[in-house]
């Protein structure tokens, strides 16, 4: 199943033009997500599974919203759609005519879950440096290495790249326990446009199979 929470990660905004120190790359991260209300983007996606040398390679597009709602639409390379509204969690594969439920809070515990709200409050869950000593990727982004405080099989490190003048997270390297690793780019960002609760609903198709979710 491609089921990801990639912790996750995301999007914000702020501005400067002189190089920025890790106390204001964190406080602009922190104080521009206090501000988001909701959030969607287009992304592209690439999980590297380490033990078999495989990367599965995906796209689409994730909608965000306060409190804890989340909507993923995969397009490739099949579609899924990974829906809750912050109470339960669905995850529908059209290709197995199959919907999995599972109950939100529990799936969606810790920092791997906690999209706006969790990088709202990064320094409560992450310890936080930059990744090398130029602080920046090749294209001027600041770079940041994240350690959760309180490691989990699905998260054991977390890399953002940081747009220096909005804050927007434009790429998100994710570590499982394993060093399997989710690479998670994001374009064409819009914020606080008054999403609809209802996209956060879902409501199986007829005659398709409901199972139970497992959350490891």
């Amino acid at each position: 199943m491609r089921f990801l929470l990639p912790a996750l990660i995301l999007l914000v905004a702020a501005s400067s033009t002189h190089a920025q120190t890790l106390e204001e790359v964190v406080a602009g991260l922190e104080g521009a997500y206090a501000r988001i209300t909701d959030l969607r983007a287009e992304f592209t996606q690439n999980a590297f599974n380490r033990s078999l040398g495989q990367t599965i390679k995906a796209e689409g597009v994730v909608y965000l919203k306060k409190p804890g709602k989340m909507r993923w639409e995969y397009r490739t390379p099949s579609p899924q759609q990974i829906v809750s509204d912050g109470k339960s969690l669905w995850v529908y594969t059209p290709e197995l005519n199959q919907v999995n439920v599972g109950e939100a809070p529990r799936a969606l515990a810790g920092p791997a879950g906690s999209f706006l709200a969790g990088l709202g409050r990064v320094r409560e869950a992450f310890t936080i440096r930059f990744l090398n000593p130029l602080k920046v990727d090749d294209a001027g982004n600041p770079v940041l290495d994240l350690t959760p405080k309180r490691p989990e099989p699905v998260l054991s490190r977390l890399i953002l790249t940081v747009d220096p003048r909005e804050f927007l997270v434009r790429k998100a390297v994710l570590y499982d326990q394993f060093e399997n690793t989710v690479t998670m780019r994001f374009t064409k960002v819009s914020m606080n446009s008054g999403l609809a609760d209802s996209l956060f609903s879902f409501a199986p198709p007829r005659g398709v199979a409901v199972v139970p979710l497992e959350v490891r």
